[in-house]
């Protein structure tokens, strides 16, 4: 009786939290149509939206298929960009010329690789800092893993959209977001770190944004610096460096230490280096926490939106900081 009850009760749960529960097929995102008002949970229509931002390269950070803080400021920018009012709604008129975009489905079949399921992975990595200087590599941690970051999404996304699936035998055929943004644009004059928006911008010589990524900057400890720099390199698969001098919270030694390489190293999968000394623009292993978190002065992206980036830019390319870092309240830096 009791477990008839619990089992009455999750189906009533699920049938009134709406799109919460809402099918997630190919079929249903790839038709998903404009609807007014804005769905609790998760929505085909908004996961649609968030495929085609990114494809645009007006990126929402982590796919999951809410109406989020992140996506809001990719809709903004879209608008802004497209000469909408930016006000981060999505509106009709703001579907239609996002959906003018790019015409091609937004999930699509693709079929797991033995590199995809092989790894290597990095099973277990510690918390601190230090601890992690112990480790050869710090990899993946399974395929799951791997595969949300490759598809830009969740890995609570990737689960719904693939139900029953483990991730683990090779040519078992998966059903992703397609986020091929294609070649990137050939004019950028510069990059814009907009420090009370935290948000990124790749700009072309008019000042128009040709890219907008979501990031985590400075906190009111370490504060992101100001004014202009320009890029000295980019450096693909880095190693972390930490020197005492950094006095991050939580790090107890007086003794600099480097952390191996690898997507889950603190600065994830890219580091652009900037002529400020120590400060650059990099990747993240926790992509679900840009633009919710602050860094330890640095301004952080998700990896693949770093890359997107890395790709766009070269020695001497111009990064100006904008405005002052936003209030940290509650948020404490990652």
């Amino acid at each position: 009786m009791i477990r008839f009850v619990l089992c009455v009760a999750a189906a009533l749960a699920l049938a009134c939290s709406g799109t919460e529960a809402a099918k997630l097929d190919s079929t249903a995102v790839n038709q998903a149509q404009f609807s007014a008002g804005e769905p609790k949970g998760v929505s085909p229509a908004i996961l649609k939206a968030q495929i085609v931002l990114d494809r645009a390269r007006f990126s929402p950070g982590l796919i999951d298929g809410r109406v989020s803080e992140n996506f809001t400021k990719a809709v903004r920018a879209f608008q802004a960009a497209n000469g909408f009012p930016s006000d981060g709604k999505l509106t009709r008129e703001t579907w239609d010329k996002l959906m003018a975009t790019s015409a091609s489905p937004v999930l699509v079949a693709y079929e797991l690789t033995r590199k995809d399921v092989r790894g290597p992975f990095t099973r277990r990595i510690p918390a601190r800092l230090e601890r992690m200087a112990r480790l050869p590599r710090l990899g993946y941690h399974n395929a799951t893993e791997k595969l949300a970051e490759r598809f830009h999404v969740s890995e609570q996304m990737l689960g719904r959209l693939n139900p029953g699936i483990r991730f683990r035998k090779v040519g078992t055929r998966l059903l992703v977001p397609d986020v091929g943004r294609g070649d990137p644009p050939a004019a950028t004059a510069g990059v814009e770190v907009d420090k009370g928006a935290r948000l990124v911008r790749v700009l072309d010589p008019s000042g128009k944004a040709l890219a907008v990524y979501p990031a985590s900057i400075g906190s009111d400890e370490k504060p992101a610096p100001s004014g202009q720099a320009e890029i000295k390199r980019v450096v693909h698969n880095p190693t972390y460096h930490y020197d005492p001098d950094f006095a991050f919270k939580g790090v107890n030694t007086k003794r600099p230490f480097t952390i191996a390489a690898g997507p889950n190293n603190p600065v994830g999968s890219i580091w652009i280096d900037l002529s400020i000394e120590s400060y650059g623009i990099h990747g993240t292993p926790e992509p679900g926490k840009i633009g919710t978190t602050f860094s330890h002065g640095c301004i952080r992206l998700t990896n693949w939106d770093a890359e997107d980036l890395a790709f766009m830019v070269e020695k001497g390319t111009k990064v100006t900081f904008k405005g002052e870092t936003a209030e940290a309240g509650d948020k404490q830096p990652q």
